[in-house]
């Protein structure tokens, strides 16, 4: 047999010579021109971009707020949020409530009890607050505004007896408490808020009621809040069992110098 003819290889093209050295491709060092079409268009997606971001940032928040309730290790709260705000929840997790089934109680010392649904709150004269928003951790939300009932205004209705002279609050997560003294407690600025940035409190804020107490860190501001009690002596909180100060007035306490919120 003969043998195969040995294989031909493929002609190549010719290597590219690269741009002619006599050629100066931008002569006068102003770049490459910009077609109009290019710049239409990316005028176009800046555009798009400004209308898209509220709605891209709410949704963020929503999955970050959902998220939190449901992540014991706290790790959401680490998360960059651009509305400033990190969510936080020690409960594993917090079943949403509602109209149909919150409820507020007031009870202790008292000589009054008494239980409010979410509509009952809504039907009584509303106090708005707008103040910065600082977390002990460094984080800090300036002109907040929060809509609710002032507490002393229910402390009132409820007759606080003689010998009371703190309040423990608890909250539907089964797990968060707060403590205030009674003098604290009846600022003017500390509200059974049921509103928070003009809008009804969310359930990742606390929501459908919290507690916001203005001139103090925000772990003071409990979340889901469902029990007001009055007490002879103040009860030290979830937080402030862990080492957090009893009195959390911003930049005079937990070893910080922030600028107050009052």
């Amino acid at each position: 047999m003969s043998p195969a003819p040995a294989a031909v290889p493929a002609p190549q093209p010719p290597p590219d010579p690269g741009p002619d050295p006599g050629l100066d491709p931008d002569p006068d060092g102003r770049g490459a021109p910009v077609g109009r079409r290019l710049v239409l268009g990316m005028v176009g997606l800046g555009a798009a971009g400004l209308v898209a971001a509220p709605y891209l940032q709410s949704g963020f928040e929503a999955f970050l707020g959902a998220a939190s309730t449901k992540d014991p290790t706290g790790l959401t709260g680490l998360l960059p949020n651009g509305g400033g705000f990190r969510y936080y929840s020690v409960a594993s997790s917090v079943p949403a409530r509602g109209p149909e089934n919150y409820r507020l109680t007031v009870d202790g010392l008292v000589d009054r009890p008494a239980t409010y649904t979410l509509d009952a709150l809504r039907a009584l004269p509303q106090t708005r607050v707008v103040r910065d928003v600082q977390c002990v951790t460094g984080w800090r939300v300036p002109g907040t505004p929060f809509e609710g009932v002032p507490l002393t205004r229910l402390l009132d209705a409820a007759g606080v007896r003689p010998e009371a002279r703190a309040i423990r609050f608890s909250c539907f997560d089964g797990t968060y408490t707060e403590s205030l003294t009674l003098p604290q407690a009846r600022r003017d600025d500390v509200l059974v808020a049921l509103r928070m940035q003009d809008e009804p409190l969310s359930h990742s804020h606390g929501g459908p009621v919290r507690l916001f107490v203005a001139p103090m860190y925000f772990y003071k501001s409990a979340k889901w809040l469902s029990g007001i009690t009055l007490t002879r002596d103040v009860e030290p909180g979830y937080w402030e069992d862990l080492g957090y100060d009893v009195d959390a007035w911003v930049g005079r306490s937990n070893g910080r110098d922030d600028a107050p919120t009052v």
